[in-house]
């Protein structure tokens, strides 16, 4: 039977917790070492097209955060703090370690299909600025070399990887009460699906100065799905504890 207590870092789960100390770990060596190693442009996930990617960004862009403020890390790691024990306890360990890693990389590759289509938006927004209409189409004719632009798009955070834990605490404690800013208490499964719509309508109608990865936090969900039907098929509610 597994209980449920006051969550204190001594108690966390051993995934949890380790997860928080990589974290915080790695946003403060990329603060104190800012203007001598660029962490971020190492470690931090860049479009596919450009040459500083490499593909282990695709696993290394989820332990990184922004190091302008310290809210990017705040809530992400409140979030995991807060949920990731739950499901750590109830799947166990190396289960957790698995479904957290797999929803990061499956935001990082959502993010990536989403830079690649918006891509011509992109460029002709760029254009608009200096007064070049259908910009995409001239870079097209004229094999304009686009690498400055895609080694500039970068996105780093655990939010895609917390966003597949908020979906298994809706699909494991679907009716677990969260307060909404400490106060209103809200079903897991109502707070988790209000998020999913908000991310869906954030990204449809993505402004010009928002730099959220709407749809990379919505393909967390996405591949913590296909993750959770996985084991549901196979009997994983027989084997939770194994």
């Amino acid at each position: 039977m597994i209980q449920f207590g006051s969550p204190t870092l001594s108690s966390m789960p051993p995934v949890t917790k380790h997860l928080l100390i990589i974290n915080c770990l790695l946003w403060l060596a990329t603060v104190l070492l800012h203007g001598t190693v660029d962490l971020t442009a190492l470690l931090g996930m860049h479009y596919f097209k450009g040459s500083d990617f490499n593909p282990l960004q695709l696993f290394t862009y989820m332990f990184m955060h922004d190091d302008s403020g310290i809210g990017h890390l705040f809530f992400n790691m409140f979030a995991l703090f807060m949920f990731g024990r739950l499901i750590e306890m109830i799947v166990g360990p190396k289960r957790f370690l698995i479904y957290y890693i797999i929803c990061g990389i499956g935001a990082a590759i959502v993010q990536q299909a989403t830079w690649h289509f918006m891509m011509p938006s992109i460029v002709d927004s760029i254009g608009q600025m200096y007064g070049e209409m259908n910009y995409y189409q001239t870079v097209v004719e004229h094999h304009i070399d686009l690498n400055p632009l895609y080694n500039q798009m970068v996105t780093v955070g655990a939010s895609g990887a917390v966003f597949g834990i908020l979906l298994a605490v809706a699909f494991f404690l679907p009716n677990l009460p969260i307060y909404i800013y400490f106060v209103a208490p809200i079903k897991a499964k109502w707070v988790v699906l209000g998020y999913a719509v908000i991310e869906l309508l954030a990204g449809l109608h993505n402004g010009a100065g928002d730099n959220v990865a709407h749809f990379a936090h919505l393909g967390g969900m996405l591949f913590g799905i296909f993750v959770l039907l996985y084991w549901y098929r196979g009997g994983i509610r027989n084997n939770l504890y194994r």
